[in-house]
């Protein structure tokens, strides 16, 4: 969304609380001992199990546990369950065919067949004693099932006995990303499919084009497609994982606003207004072109999706239709002489649901402009999602015979504004609102609310240059947690958000959530001593992680501190603080060699918070500490990270050559054309083998090949092992930013921002092509930089 929506918002810090917990080691001393005759109480999941009958004694997993599955139907089921298994356990669970009597102890068995209609096609219920039955009526509820008891693994070996029924509220629960103002990545997409299935959540919005960019592959009209976009590929296979997981992806291409990158190419369909004004986002509806275009748009997308819904966006178009008299003039010409200008853009929303509708899907739209023509009403068969109190209210569009969604801005909402990101309101969201509960307090009636289908966390990247994917990964998870419970419905296992902190530190992330660890980074899990811990939630332990979701925060007092043992003593140029809402107003950088005698390398007494990248420090030690000395509010000091890093081994500006086993990276026969994928040769003096190495600020480089000009990239912006690399046209992007890796055996590793990965030479032999693998530090992704 645009102006008008970014107007709406409302600025609503994130609250980034508490820390995943790591994985458990199969074997070891359960979490949960057995209770001798109370019953046990319900377990920490997110959502809330919807009804729980406690048992006594405990359940125990072990590696001879095994998974049985009672039908092939669940063979997809188990499979996946079993490779999550993997990512929590390092063990390869067995998985066999069998049924309840082939059970033993620490066995799982996935079962259909139940009998118990409320469970829906989403429920299922839990026996847990020696071993562990799920059973359901359909496979996503005994995925669902696998859900729970993976959160429950997480938090250790032994899993209280009882009893447990469970369904969700909403049908619809979910996340929405602006791919089309921000390039997310295909691994970042990946990632959150698995963190959206753990919690439950069923539904993935891509909002795929906007303003600033249109961010998929298009082989009918390739002249507006943005330099960064997934390709058709990666959309494909990243619909697969969804669909292994049990989720919906739907797809959003906005028209006929917002569309500034497909007129850019196309400046003959922009709307122009009576007084010559351009609006170079909206599209003329008066034109049969418009119509010609935005139906080849349809036509390419629609098969590529699977799903039974595509969004057609249909949000902030015109305000002042009086500007506009050429949309009056169509609309009389197609609908009447009573239609009136806002009739193009209704007659619009319809004409497009019927090229949805004959593709066999189901059309949804932003609820904003859906009112207000004299001859169009809108079909009833569109889904509104109702995000903005403008126009109809809710119950007005039901009663109009809609189906709608809440994706009210408060509290779903998190923004890139310009000064930083805000949102969502997850507090407020998990205390007092509810799915049910629309933007302006407009509520509906219970008769209603079946037709209610849900709500999603919304990701809008107005500024998308204020945040990196990991910073909103990190900012976005505890409000994941509080859409999960709030549209899954169940009663809610505490009362207020400030006891659901906890509850999210126990479930932590999924199991297979990656690291976001910065290449380079000395203190990453490296021991920790603190003056002090608010509570046990928050160990200093979390500000050396590599989880920009987690924190350490201390004690209230101003002399506080954090101390990093490097294990030897190192250079130190640079020290990055990223600070939760209770940061250092004073403070000192600090290092030791012996943790008794300390230096200063940094002071400040006019800290504003946020993340604080010092660069240009001169100092070494092997210890290296944050000691306050003024807090800047009430409470004490709170690190999401404390990074440090050695100096670079290169110079921001100057040029170098790249060695590896006496090869250089080399762009062949001084190619220009952006594409061409690197090499290694022979060490020569020419300019297709030096590379001007910039810094980014971020401790990332660009290097840019002197003779073509064009940066060192991925292939694009893969995160998949095995990608090319090859040489683009310079965008500033993750996939051209490298980091350097010193590596234990001489050299620096080349990391992808974007992917983790590094560059690395198929051979040592002239001709030998690079790609990104993973960064094991052998021979072949060492490289030497030798200033020219």
């Amino acid at each position: 969304m645009a102006s008008q929506r970014l107007l709406a918002r409302v600025v609503l810090a994130a609250l980034l609380l508490v820390t995943a917990v790591g994985g458990i080691v199969v074997g070891g001393p359960p979490a949960l001992a057995a209770v001798s005759s109370m019953a046990n109480e319900k377990p920490r999941t997110i959502p809330a199990l919807r009804e729980w009958t406690g048992g006594t004694g405990s359940y125990s997993f072990s590696s001879a546990s095994r998974i049985v599955r009672d039908t092939p139907a669940l063979a997809s089921t188990s499979q996946t369950f079993v490779e999550d298994l993997k990512s929590l356990t390092g063990n390869n669970i067995t998985q066999v065919a069998g049924t309840a009597a082939d059970l033993r102890a620490g066995d799982i068995l996935l079962s259909l067949g139940s009998t118990d209609t409320a469970l829906g096609a989403e429920g299922y219920a839990l026996s847990i004693t020696d071993r562990i039955t799920v059973s359901a009526r359909d496979d996503r509820g005994a995925f669902y099932g696998t859900r729970t008891i993976l959160q429950l693994l997480k938090q250790g070996t032994a899993i209280p006995q009882g009893t447990a029924r469970d369904w969700a509220l909403k049908p619809e629960r979910g996340l929405m990303v602006d791919n089309g103002r921000k390039y997310f990545t295909p691994q970042w997409l990946r990632d959150h499919v698995k963190e959206l299935a753990y919690l439950k959540l069923n539904y993935f919005h891509l909002h795929l084009s906007d303003n600033k960019g249109f961010r998929i592959e298009s082989t009918k009209h390739p002249e507006y497609v943005s330099a960064q976009h997934l390709t058709k590929q990666e959309v494909t296979d990243l619909i697969a994982l969804a669909a292994k997981y049990k989720i919906t992806v739907v797809p959003e291409l906005d028209a006929p606003g917002h569309m500034d990158p497909i007129l850019a190419a196309h400046p003959e369909l922009k709307l122009v207004s009576n007084t010559g004004a351009v609006n170079h986002g909206f599209i003329d509806l008066s034109k049969d072109a418009a119509y010609t275009l935005i139906k080849d748009i349809y036509d390419e997308y629609l098969p590529l999706f699977p799903g039974p819904y595509f969004h057609i966006g249909a949000d902030e178009y015109v305000t002042d239709y009086n500007a506009y008299p050429q949309l009056q003039t169509y609309a009389r010409a197609k609908y009447g002489a009573t239609a009136n200008a806002k009739d193009a853009y209704l007659g619009f929303v319809n004409w497009a649901n019927g090229i949805v509708r004959a593709s066999g899907k189901t059309t949804r739209a932003w609820n904003d402009g859906l009112f207000g023509g004299s001859a169009i009403t809108v079909n009833p068969n569109i889904i509104v999602e109702f995000w903005y109190n403008y126009g109809l209210s809710p119950q007005k569009h039901l009663d109009n015979g809609h189906l709608i969604s809440n994706e009210s801005w408060t509290p779903t909402y998190y923004v890139l504004y310009s000064t930083g990101p805000g949102g969502p309101s997850s507090q407020w969201g998990y205390d007092t609102w509810n799915p049910d509960l629309f933007q302006g307090s407009q509520t509906i009636d219970a008769a209603s609310r079946s037709k209610n289908l849900g709500s999603k966390l919304h990701i809008w990247c107005d500024y998308p240059e204020v945040a990196t994917e990991a910073r909103i990964a990190a900012d976005i998870r505890d409000g994941l947690r509080m859409i999960a419970q709030q549209t899954w419905g169940s009663p809610k296992l505490v009362a207020t958000w400030s006891s659901f902190t906890s509850v999210i530190a126990a479930i932590g992330r999924n199991p297979a959530w990656p690291s976001t660890a910065q290449p380079g980074n000395l203190a990453f899990g490296k021991p920790v001593t603190v003056s002090s811990t608010e509570t046990p939630s928050f160990p200093g332990s979390q500000a050396v992680d590599g989880d920009y979701a987690t924190r350490w925060s201390s004690g209230y007092t101003d002399g506080e501190r954090i101390t990093v043992d490097l294990g030897s003593t190192k250079p130190i140029s640079r020290v990055k603080l990223t600070w939760e809402a209770a940061y250092g107003r004073g403070y000192r950088v600090e290092t030791s060699n012996d943790g008794t005698t300390w230096t200063a390398i940094h002071t400040t007494t006019a800290g504003d918070g946020g993340v604080d990248d010092l660069t240009g420090l001169s100092g070494s030690g092997r210890y290296v500490r944050m000691q306050g000395t003024q807090r800047a509010t009430t409470y004490g000091y709170s690190l999401h990270e404390f990074e440090v890093y050695s100096p670079s081994p290169v110079d921001s500006g100057a040029t170098y050559q790249l060695t590896t086993s006496g090869k250089a990276i080399d762009v062949p026969g001084s190619a220009t054309a952006t594409g061409t994928q690197l090499i290694v040769w022979a060490p020569h003096t020419g300019n297709n083998q030096r590379f001007v190495t910039t810094a980014n600020g971020d401790g990332t480089y660009t290097l840019k090949n002197v003779h073509s000009g064009l940066c060192v990239d991925v292939n694009g912006g893969s995160a998949t092992a095995g990608a090319a690399i090859i040489q683009w046209t310079c965008t500033g992007g993750a996939n051209q930013r490298w980091s350097l890796v010193a590596a234990a055996a001489g050299g620096y590793a080349l990391v992808s921002q974007a992917s983790g990965l590094a560059i690395t030479a198929a051979t040592a032999t002239d001709g030998a092509k690079l790609t990104q693998q993973p960064n094991t530090g052998a021979t072949l992704q060492r490289w030497t930089f030798t200033k020219v």
